[in-house]
């Protein structure tokens, strides 16, 4: 009798909210399917692009599964997760982002059963693990090394990897032309490491092939004044003087008192402003400089100056393309004109001011160092220039990764039905619930190959028995075939030169993919307190009700009169 009248112990704030055990995982891995089947028709060379139109009437189109994850706002807690493993995809391979949200999602799908069932969760992560590992050593042994090849037989072969890139983007029709100029551009800036040494450039009008690479440094004429006209707009071997200075005349400030006993003194001032900016601009020729550049403003005086002894100079150029001249042309960005010396000055082969469309661009090629090289985009739309622009992005990656990590192994999820087939064997030789675990990882790395079949319009039951029956074969020559999208049959992906880096498919996606499936699986309760975001939402109201109704500045409303 004692033990019914216990009194109730309150733990949590009022107004908590807790969900636990099984519902609650199963809710959780509802949510990150839910996710996966956003992406899911976006993977592969067939996929669709998703248009999407976010709240300030910005309007995105892209088959890209770390920019579509983005631009979702996705609030669910544990679905979040997956947007991190696309994100972290992105930013460590640049490509497969769609892939190892897939993964992760057929993981914990081919999971939910077990989970509904009662199996402890802990099982099947330590089964995920064994089998991830498993799987890593396998596709580490089917690598292919592309080292110690001569440099045009790289080029061919890295081609091939940008080519499968591209196959699944936008600008898919088009992938051998963007597969030989990214590999060029990665090629120009050699070991540099930071990516902001290709610059790409957007010029909307004409047509995709009118793009073109610059071995060098090429950015947009930035605003200039009279005189500009009658500047040269083309130099062989110039010297070239980057700066980081003003030249133009200083004004005032507003509230500065100058106090003459004579009015006569007031000339001297003003003259000896004029001597300071023309000391300035006299040093800068003195320097052999014939093409000066500056991130700070060139005014009026300046530039006629320079005009006059055939001197091409900009003002406001953006840091990030003063940086890559600097690096291209082996200058130094100076912060003062006293004791220029030569060292300081750039130098490249050709420089001239050329038409691209509608703009005009100032082009450095034939740099010294050669450290950098810039993509000018062409194409109709600017959705579509954008989204060829991010297609590039991971081409360009995926190069540097390939050149790196010089493993390949072959594309259309030929891989990952390998991998399937030798997990699926190897699950047979384990006793106890461990091999139905391991066996339904195996089945879910088809998805991969499912899905492309899906994606294209074949039959994926079709094509995904005879993938089964080609990789079962004992002599293992079926290890490379995939699916081949053009015929809805299967063919040799590594005969086809359907490739990709070993680092995209092992390191990251199927480990990303399996850690946060793990992640997922371990989670059996969620406490959700309203009241912090009951809380954050009114601070939030409260600051901008201060702002937008006056509150915050007493004495400036209508009524009242300024003093």
């Amino acid at each position: 009798m004692a033990s019914m009248l216990q009194p109730q112990i309150i733990l949590l704030k009022e107004g908590t909210d807790t969900s636990q055990g099984k519902a609650q995982l199963v809710s959780n891995i509802n949510a990150c399917t839910a996710v996966a089947d956003v992406v899911r028709t976006t993977l592969g060379p067939r996929g669709m692009d998703k248009l999407i139109h976010d709240d300030k009437g910005n309007v995105t189109i892209s088959n890209d599964g770390a920019t579509i994850m983005k631009l979702l706002d996705i609030v669910h807690p544990a679905a979040k997760i997956l947007v991190d493993i696309a994100k972290s995809q992105d930013s460590e391979v640049g490509d497969g982002t769609t892939t190892v949200v897939l993964l992760a999602g057929e993981f914990l799908k081919e999971a939910k059963p077990f989970v509904e069932d009662g199996v402890h969760p802990q099982n099947l992560i330590r089964s995920y693990r064994t089998a991830c590992n498993l799987a890593i050593e396998k596709i580490k042994e089917l690598a292919v090394s592309i080292e110690g090849k001569s440099l045009e037989e790289k080029k061919s072969l890295l081609a091939k990897c940008a080519a499968t890139t591209l196959s699944s983007k936008l600008i898919g029709g088009e992938k051998e032309f963007f597969a030989s100029m990214v590999v060029d551009a990665v090629i120009a800036i050699g070991s540099e490491d930071r990516l902001n040494m290709i610059g790409i450039k957007k010029v909307p009008g004409g047509n995709m092939r009118d793009s073109f690479l610059v071995n060098g440094v090429a950015f947009k004429k930035t605003f200039s004044y009279a005189g500009f006209e009658q500047q040269p707009k083309k130099f062989t071997n110039p010297r070239i003087l980057l700066l980081n200075i003003e030249l133009e005349l200083k004004s005032e400030k507003e509230n500065a008192e100058i106090r003459l006993s004579d009015p006569s003194q007031y000339q001297s001032i003003v003259d000896a402003e004029w001597n300071i900016i023309y000391d300035k601009l006299d040093k800068c020729v003195k320097s052999g400089a014939k093409v000066v550049l500056s991130r700070l403003a060139i005014g009026d005086l300046a530039t006629q100056y320079f005009a006059d002894r055939d001197i091409f100079c900009a003002g406001r150029v953006a840091e990030e393309d003063l940086n890559r001249v600097a690096a291209a042309t082996g200058g130094t960005i100076q912060t003062s004109v006293n004791n220029i010396i030569d060292e300081v000055l750039g130098t490249c082969e050709v420089f001239e001011e050329k038409q691209v469309g509608n703009e005009r661009f100032n082009i450095f090629s034939g740099c010294p160092s050669g450290r950098t090289a810039t993509i000018v985009l062409r194409g109709g739309a600017d959705q579509f220039i954008e989204e060829a622009e991010r297609s590039l992005h991971d081409a360009i990656m995926i190069v540097r990764r390939a050149l790196k990590n010089s493993t390949v192994v072959a594309g259309g999820g030929a891989i990952d039905m390998e991998i399937s087939r030798y997990l699926r064997q190897h699950a047979r030789t384990i006793a106890g619930k461990s091999q139905l675990f391991i066996n339904s990882y195996a089945k879910a790395l088809e998805v991969i190959p499912r899905q492309l079949c899906d994606n294209a319009g074949f039959d994926a039951t079709d094509v995904l028995n005879k993938l089964r029956h080609k990789h079962a074969l004992p002599s293992g020559e079926g290890a490379p075939y995939g699916v081949d999208i053009n015929t809805g049959g299967i063919a040799d992906s590594f005969a086809n030169f359907v490739w990709e880096p070993s680092v995209v498919k092992v390191m990251n996606a199927i480990n990303a993919a399996t850690e946060a499936a793990c992640l997922i699986l371990s989670v059996d309760e969620t406490v959700k307190n309203p009241k912090s975001e009951s809380a954050q939402g009114e601070a939030a109201a409260s600051a901008m009700g201060g702002r937008g109704r006056g509150g915050g500045f007493p004495g400036r409303g209508r009524g009242m009169r300024r003093r």
